[in-house]
């Protein structure tokens, strides 16, 4: 099953279809915006945080290493780090830098 995530930038809307269980991250790479990532992905750094709009309930709940690096790298706690972040429906998301 795909759900269709909608990405909003400053200027544009980008809406992707991810299949059920891929992250954030990959959403957003699919639709060809770019995440900051010091840790490669790794769940680490903090920096690929995005601010769910819309749907946040179709996310997979925040594991304990999840909430561990956001507290560690000062991300406000109602975003969520992309890569980590897993779709099982559909959503909204931005990030502070796109």
């Amino acid at each position: 099953m795909q759900w269709p995530v909608r990405l909003r930038t400053s200027g544009e809307e980008r809406t992707v279809d991810v299949d059920d269980g891929n992250t954030l991250l990959d959403a957003a790479l699919g639709a060809g915006l770019p995440v900051a990532r010091a840790c490669g992905g790794g769940g680490l750094c903090g920096r690929c945080g995005l601010w769910v709009l819309e749907g946040g309930a179709s996310l997979s709940p925040e594991a304990e290493d999840e909430a561990d690096a956001k507290v560690r790298n000062r991300v406000p706690s109602e975003w969520r780090l992309s890569c980590r972040a897993r779709v099982h429906g559909p959503l909204e998301v931005t990030a502070t830098y796109w």
